[in-house]
């Protein structure tokens, strides 16, 4: 769980993208993404800060249907 510590936004949009995530829009400092061939996975909200907090990673992990192990391996 420590490895998921230090990610930052930028990263973890990149992650995403690399599974399929498309970004639709941005405003200010919020990426809004979205999966265009499944309609299982949720669209997601990624902060663009330095550093995104552990609870905030899992939970978007968790939105796009991965493990943490996943989308470690994407990165």
């Amino acid at each position: 769980m420590t490895q998921l510590a230090n990610i930052s936004g930028k990263q973890a949009i990149r992650s995403f993208c690399k599974i399929g995530y498309e970004i639709v829009r941005q405003k200010g400092s919020h990426a809004r993404l979205r999966h265009p061939e499944s309609l299982s996975h949720r669209s997601l909200t990624v902060p663009l800060h330095r550093e995104l907090k552990i609870g905030l990673l899992h939970q978007l992990i968790k939105d796009a249907g991965l493990t943490a192990e996943e989308f470690l391996s994407n990165l």
